[in-house]
């Protein structure tokens, strides 16, 4: 196992070596991978300070992470490799197609994935007994962001996609928005993920007028289209979700960044005054961090996998049975500031959206 489980620092130990050992396939290399590591690196403020007080009933918890290059394929090899060889869970996976992969595996092997960093509605419902998520839906984002738009008068609106099934399941729920508004899309056009071509979507934006577009994709994409569509004259207003809420996407926008919206599924790092703010904050300063959306959601992850683990270890040592019985009997668990539950049938964890705007300084305000 130690041959083929190759991570960040070092390899994956066998099943049976000391400390607690927890699985993570994710994209440290490809389009996501600024945010990524942005995610992992809050993952890793917390399970460093727990270890640092003695972890789990003297066990440290030890992350073992993979590189799958945002590869729904690799994602789902890894996770098997992972799985035999011995992890109690699967945490904080990233992207829609990619944790869909990894669902039938975990499932299988009776193994939570906790924290998959998905808001897609297929994490959700049905109800899946070993995906418990922390992050709001996808879905609801897009529908905030319908609200927004029409609020501000804004009703002519254009819906670009990526063709997968996170780009299908954001378009379902702006559809479900413009419905609620009494509106229809001036257009919905997708794109080819692999090879994203703007050039009709940019024409659309132009011929059309619209004031606004909502542009459902992953890092790279949205910001090579949003660049793309300035550089031709667009004055529309750009719209996308919190898996885009990094600071690498900010930097991908470069001078184009400003006006773009992105919704949130989490406060603000930087100005909030919730009680796990100020203890990110604190870590992350101790360890030469920046916070970011995307290191909080890592961060507030990698809490209630702690608490999962804290709670099945009160029964003796750490399964994949009793992890899972732990975190369904999780009811209300504070994070900080924010109230976290689950029971046999609740595994959707919060239900947090606000609007986020980035500023001139490539700084997202409320």
């Amino acid at each position: 196992m130690a041959a083929a489980c190759a991570v960040l620092s070092g390899t994956c130990a066998p099943a049976g070596a000391e400390g607690i050992h927890i699985g993570q396939t994710v994209g440290f290399t490809g389009p996501q991978a600024g945010g990524v590591k942005e995610l992992t690196d809050g993952a890793k403020l917390w399970i460093n300070a727990v270890n640092a007080r003695g972890g789990i009933n003297g066990q440290k918890i030890i992350l073992d992470s993979i590189d799958d290059g945002f590869d729904p394929k690799r994602a789902a090899e890894n996770a098997g490799k992972l799985i035999d060889s011995g992890v109690v869970a699967l945490f904080l996976s990233r992207g829609t197609p990619q944790s869909e992969a990894i669902i039938p595996l975990a499932e299988k092997a009776g193994i939570a994935l906790v924290a998959p960093s998905t808001g897609a509605q297929v994490m959700h419902e049905p109800l899946r007994r070993v995906v418990f998520n922390v992050r709001s839906k996808y879905q609801t984002e897009a529908e905030r962001a319908v609200t927004h738009f029409t609020t501000v008068a804004m009703n002519r609106i254009g819906v670009v996609y990526v063709d997968s099934s996170f780009g299908k399941d954001a378009l379902a729920g702006a559809e479900r928005g413009l419905r609620n508004a009494n509106l229809k899309p001036e257009w919905v056009l997708k794109f080819d993920g692999l090879k994203p071509d703007f050039a009709p979507v940019i024409d659309a934006i132009l011929k059309s007028k619209v004031q606004a577009v909502m542009v459902f994709g992953t890092g790279a994409q949205p910001a090579e289209l949003i660049n793309s569509a300035r550089a031709a004259g667009a004055m529309a207003q750009f719209a996308t979700l919190s898996n885009n809420s990094s600071s690498s996407f900010v930097k991908l926008l470069g001078a184009n960044a400003r006006g773009v919206i992105v919704t949130q599924v989490f406060p603000n790092p930087r100005r909030s005054s919730h009680a796990i703010l100020l203890e990110l904050q604190k870590l992350a300063k101790d360890a030469g961090i920046e916070p970011s959306y995307a290191t909080l959601e890592g961060f507030a992850s990698a809490k209630v996998l702690v608490e999962g683990l804290r709670r099945a270890a009160g029964k003796g040592p750490v399964t994949r049975v009793g992890l899972i019985e732990a975190l369904e009997g999780m009811k209300n668990f504070d994070l900080g500031g924010m109230q976290l539950g689950y029971s046999p049938t609740n595994h959707s964890g919060l239900d947090y959206i606000e609007i986020s705007i980035i500023n001139s300084k490539g700084e997202f305000l409320q």
